[in-house]
């Protein structure tokens, strides 16, 4: 049994900054990423920062659900918010600095509130977004011209 699994995604360019994501087999309609439109009102899709903190929060809400769920109860419902703070390093490029995520699980049984605070204590070991950013990871670029 292998410990590594590989999968693609791609772009396209498709006018100015605005890229058409690829995302294999997945049906879904056409997800766009654009940096070409600075205000949020005219883009058509998200930005790769928003589109890396959504990413973080989406693995974090999956994997407290996945842990209460091992807990042998379910949530009704749970949302959740990234915010994200950029700021210019010292040669002037923005870099993301953080991101706070709040997650809002709805749990209406204090029996079952308890178990939850015990996910709470684990369930990011789970998240493979979250723990390879505060890890670190290669990223490794090449060009086929």
């Amino acid at each position: 049994m292998s410990n590594e699994y590989k999968s693609e995604v791609g772009i396209k360019l498709e006018d100015e900054m605005i890229f058409k994501c690829d995302l294999g087999q997945i049906q879904m309609n056409d997800l766009f990423i654009d940096e070409y439109h600075k205000r949020s009102i005219n883009k058509i899709g998200p930005n790769p920062s928003k589109l890396l903190a959504l990413s973080v929060l989406a693995c974090l809400a999956s994997s407290f659900t996945f842990c209460v769920q091992k807990n042998n109860f379910s949530l009704s419902d749970i949302e959740g918010k990234a915010i994200i703070t950029s700021k210019r390093n010292e040669k002037g490029f923005w870099r993301l600095k953080k991101i706070d995520i709040i997650l809002n699980p709805k749990i209406d049984n204090p029996q079952m509130r308890k178990r939850a605070d015990q996910c709470q204590k684990n369930f990011e070991q789970f998240c493979v977004i979250s723990e390879s950013i505060r890890e670190g990871f290669d990223i490794n670029i090449n060009f086929n011209y």
